[in-house]
């Protein structure tokens, strides 16, 4: 049963990986929604911290049901998606481009997509992506700037 599946260990390093960079760099008041499946809820719970399911955003959402889960472009406050393949795509393209298209986007990537206000309306722009593997270096070279 794909709901049931588990993440496999590569899978298991990669969360704990990118919750541990997540954990850095969120805010403390972000909103982080997460599908139903038991890979996406392992996911996440190596964040270590709340989170709700959302049965709305399970693999076969659209992109639309996607971003009215997480508010957007309402939403008061970061909003932390935990999902699935192929509609981080669709909302990754739709969101930047303004046009759904199917976009590949690699298993256990973080997609930072923000908008600022400005006078003539909202930018919404692509701030990072990062790949578990480059998040580790990211942090090996912080701690060792930082610690110069």
């Amino acid at each position: 049963d794909d709901l049931a599946r588990a993440l496999t260990p590569r899978g298991e390093r990669e969360a704990a990986r990118v919750g541990a960079w997540l954990d850095r760099s969120l805010p403390s008041g972000c909103r982080i929604l997460c599908s139903p499946t038991a890979r996406t809820q392992q996911t996440v719970e190596a964040l270590g911290r709340k989170f709700k399911i959302v049965d709305a955003i399970g693999p076969a959402a659209s992109a639309q049901q996607v971003l009215e889960a997480a508010g957007w472009p309402d939403a008061r406050g970061p909003v932390l998606v935990v999902g699935h393949q192929p509609w981080v795509g669709r909302v990754a393209s739709l969101l930047l481009t303004g046009t759904e298209q199917d976009w590949t986007v690699k298993k256990s990537n973080a997609w930072w997509i923000a908008q600022r206000d400005r006078e003539e309306g909202n930018d919404i722009y692509l701030k990072a992506v990062l790949a578990p593997e480059k998040i580790f270096e990211a942090v090996d070279s912080c701690a060792w700037v930082s610690g110069r």
